[in-house]
């Protein structure tokens, strides 16, 4: 089998409800780079990647796709190191690597389906057969009801079933944080876990603060509390806390999380198959992250392509011993209105009472529905 052509898909739709998180800036449309891949048995693989998706093709386009044109997929890893090689001196991490990631799951989609096996059954197999998600939601919509509009998402979903949700913090006042994160703490109980995200926006000091006050609510995790470049600043942060301290999702390939994992930077990193490299990159975090002792779970934000992605490798992944928080690895299921997350797919993978059943069709295990590509494709 030979790889005939790679194609780029940049999609596009309108958010109906804008929001943000501290990051500040307006989330107004979402978008993403689908990658297709075609072969001369006619088999198409499908990928996706991470971040602005015009950016992702161009990167494919004049980097990578003349290089994979004629390779057998089944060669998938040789084809990794090639790329990466490819732009290993002007290209270590971030977008160049996002763009890797598509082609990498859309070679993986096209080895299960030439061998009518879901990915997971050749990365090892399924330690599971559902996975538990959580909610993540609890963006800066309505800046007069930050506190109010937070308890009624929150409930929504714990009434919905999620056992889990992730809420988003850093508003730049902590004790408006601390009075939002306790307010949905009281509204949702103490049997439904709360994980908070500061998207990265605060100062050491100001985290270790903020997070020994957040402790008596039962935080599952502390998310990006400082700048994903401050390696040494996570280290301190971690010590400081007796609550579990999350990142990564801003970090790449293997050699991005070889200080962060053996210096235990972080109890949690959360490496992103659609930005760190693809799934074969994120087998060689996973596995580095258990031989230290570090829990994986990975990050999730994008269309149907990359929640099955997602899914896949999280079926493959063994649970983290209990340390300090004996539970499987978990699904981030993002909750804000996406039709490439909830209508690509020709049957969407979709939560019930919090549980995600792992696909076990070919390849990512989901069909994409070229109605809709056609319908959000922009470019």
């Amino acid at each position: 089998m030979k790889v005939t052509d790679v194609i780029c898909h940049v999609l596009q739709s309108k958010v109906e409800q804008p929001f943000t998180s501290a990051r500040g800036w307006l989330y107004t449309t979402r978008a993403s780079c689908i990658v297709e891949i075609r072969t001369d048995e006619g088999i198409t693989g499908w990928g996706e990647c991470y971040g602005p998706a015009a950016v992702n093709r161009t990167i494919i386009e004049t980097q990578y796709r003349t290089r994979v044109i004629g390779r057998d997929p089944f060669d998938v890893e040789v084809v990794w190191e090639d790329l990466y090689n490819r732009i290993k001196d002007y290209g270590l991490t971030g977008m160049t690597i996002a763009a890797l990631s598509g082609i990498d799951i859309a070679l993986w989609d096209i080895i299960g389906r030439a061998l009518n096996k879901p990915i997971h059954k050749l990365i090892g197999g399924a330690h599971r057969t559902e996975v538990q998600a959580y909610a993540t939601g609890l963006y800066f919509i309505d800046m007069d009801r930050l506190v109010e509009e937070a308890v009624e998402e929150a409930q929504e979903y714990a009434e919905q079933g999620f056992r889990a949700i992730k809420m988003k913090i850093g508003l730049g006042d902590p004790k408006l944080d601390l009075r939002r994160v306790a307010a949905v703490r009281e509204a949702i109980g103490p049997d439904v876990k709360l994980a908070v995200d500061a998207n990265h926006c605060f100062t050491v000091p100001q985290a270790i603060r903020l997070g020994r006050a957040m402790e008596e609510h039962d935080i599952l995790w502390f998310e990006e509390p400082i700048s994903p470049e401050d390696h040494d600043g996570y280290v301190e942060v971690t010590r400081a806390l007796d609550m579990a301290v999350a990142g990564g999702e801003n970090d790449f390939t293997r050699w991005g999380f070889r200080d962060v994992i053996a210096r235990k930077a972080m109890d949690i990193v959360q490496p992103d198959v659609c930005a760190a490299g693809g799934i074969s990159e994120c087998r060689k975090i996973a596995a580095m992250a258990s031989a230290h002792g570090v829990e994986c779970v990975p990050h999730a934000w994008g269309s149907a392509i990359g929640l099955a992605a997602t899914v896949q490798f999280l079926a493959a992944l063994p649970d983290t011993p209990p340390a300090f928080r004996p539970m499987p690895p978990m699904l981030e299921f993002e909750q804000t209105p996406n039709p490439l997350r909830d209508h690509l797919a020709k049957e969407p993978i979709v939560q019930n009472r919090g549980i995600v059943r792992v696909p076990d069709g070919p390849g990512l295990g989901i069909e994409v529905d070229p109605a809709i590509l056609a319908q959000y494709k922009v470019a």
